[in-house]
């Protein structure tokens, strides 16, 4: 199943028409290409810097965020089965189509999640007393760290192991719990201090932000979010609407009322409770951290770092119940992903050719780009953009169009009067 894995995880952005990139993965790329440059603070270094990496062997960033993801998948599967912890849940929840699509993206989540599950393993140690004393606390403390510094939202994580540990308190571990979200808030205190304000000292005034949405459309948002991503098979719903969207949804919070069910009904070990809470507080905390800090909606790729440990727990019960048929879910699941990826296919590799082409012969490929959009919800328009990132991935946006009379600027009229992409017809 790992192999199978790998392999619709390269399917699934090779038959992408973009490559499986976004937005924030332009913005990545940017940052990985222009390092030792510090041209924003919106996300930490770490997946910039493992971008960075690989681009020391030839590779450019576009190949390098894919080795990124194919590797942490990898590294997950083998610290797992090293130290026999949670293989075959981790076997499975890996297989689930909406993290197949995490790892296939150049998302700093793919990062996240290897960070998370080392974390979840020291944690695992350090209550089984098998670390303990300072070694226990330096190691806690700098996993608490490394998710942090490639992702904010690891401040959840911190808040939960601290609470962990006060609820533990009594126990031998609670200390080294409570210490480790000790130091890492200090850690992200002189964070704050010494790097955000260096490079960005309006970053707080220009994210921080009262009633951005309506408590309604986040509760709603909130809701189809928390239903595709604890759905196994689909993680995306239409956004046109229609009733196979009350199917998604409806599979989506019947796996989370039987999740709910089975962490009642059964007993926790201290490891399980600890995932329980760091998942559970971090879905919440996405949710509230909306009313004052501009996000995107919560969805499967937002919300991936908290249900990854949530699905590591349900797996376990489900495996002690039902042994090796649970393998079956991961199996059905890379299926419809195999349908959903085939149906939908472009054709990435044709497409990097053509703005290959299109910009050596423009003369554009290795000098700074911008690309012009009236708005960033123009996804079509923005698609473009996020294809030509793949090959030169210094490019930014602009809103101006006078901008759009320098060469080094491009807008959709100018690449697609002189090249045709192969598209997703069920954009």
């Amino acid at each position: 199943m790992v192999i199978i894995t790998l392999v619709m995880t390269i399917l699934r952005f090779l038959l992408n028409e973009k490559g499986r990139v976004t937005p924030d993965g332009l913005r990545f790329m940017r940052s990985a290409h222009i390092f030792p440059e510090i041209d924003n603070t919106i996300t930490p270094l770490g997946y910039i810097l493992s971008i960075k990496f690989f681009t020391f062997f030839g590779l450019d960033e576009f190949w390098s965020s894919k080795l990124v993801g194919i590797f942490s998948f990898l590294l997950i599967i083998l610290i797992a089965k090293k130290t026999n912890f949670y293989l075959r849940e981790v076997i499975t929840t890996c297989s689930l189509f909406g993290f197949v699509s995490v790892f296939a993206a150049t998302f700093s989540e793919t990062l996240t999640l290897f960070s998370i599950f080392i974390l979840l393993y020291i944690a695992h140690l350090i209550i089984k007393e098998r670390l303990t004393n300072k070694k226990a606390l330096l190691y806690l403390s700098l996993g608490l760290i490394l998710i942090f510094n490639i992702r904010y939202s690891a401040l959840f994580i911190i808040g939960a192991t601290g609470l962990f540990g006060l609820l533990s308190f009594k126990k031998n571990y609670g200390k080294t719990f409570v210490l480790s979200a000790i130091f890492a808030g200090f850690y992200i205190i002189f964070y704050k201090f010494l790097f955000i304000d260096y490079f960005n000292k309006n970053y707080v005034d220009d994210f921080l932000e009262i009633g951005l949405k309506p408590t309604s459309l986040l509760l709603t948002e909130f809701e189809q979010g928390l239903a595709t991503s604890f759905n196994p098979f689909v993680h995306i719903s239409n956004p046109g609407g229609g009733i196979i969207n009350w199917g998604i949804y409806g599979i989506g919070f019947f796996n989370i009322l039987l999740i709910a069910f089975l962490f009642i009904r059964t007993k926790l070990s201290e490891t399980e409770k600890y995932m329980i809470l760091i998942g559970f507080s971090g879905i919440v905390c996405s949710f509230l951290i909306q009313y004052f800090y501009s996000t995107d909606a919560l969805g499967y790729r937002l919300l991936c770092p908290f249900t990854f440990p949530i699905w590591l727990v349900y797996f376990k019960k489900l495996f002690n119940i039902f042994g090796t048929k649970i393998y079956l879910i991961g199996a059905l699941s890379l299926l419809t992903g195999f349908a959903f990826t085939w149906l939908s296919k472009g054709n990435y590799l044709q497409n990097r050719k053509e703005i290959s082409n299109y910009l050596r012969t423009e003369k554009l490929d290795k000098v700074p780009l911008k690309f012009y959009v009236k708005d960033l919800e123009d996804l079509e328009n923005v698609q473009i953009s996020e294809l030509i990132g793949t090959v030169n991935s210094d490019i930014d946006f602009t809103f101006k169009a006078e901008d759009t009379l320098k060469k080094s600027t491009l807008t959709p009229h100018k690449v697609l009067q002189k090249i045709k992409l192969d598209k997703n017809k069920y954009q």
